[in-house]
């Protein structure tokens, strides 16, 4: 296999699991303001769809089978 094969691969089941868990949770911390001894952060929460997860299976797919190869 190619490795574009085999990258096509990995997004399947990236997206199987992102599907299986109906999304993955995430949190971004940002230094706000930093004064001194100081600090003030934030911490936003979000989450990767489901959707991202079909969108990795259909695209891994597509890889997949532009990776494989010739049989001349």
């Amino acid at each position: 296999m190619r490795p574009l094969a085999w990258i096509g691969v990995l997004l399947i089941v990236a997206g199987i699991v992102v599907v299986a868990m109906r999304g993955i949770p995430y949190t971004k911390s940002h230094n706000e303001v930093e004064v001194g001894p100081l600090k003030v952060t934030s911490q936003e929460r979000g989450m990767v769809p489901p959707i991202a997860g079909i969108v990795a299976i259909v695209a891994g797919a597509v890889l997949v089978f532009a990776g494989r190869k010739s049989s001349v």
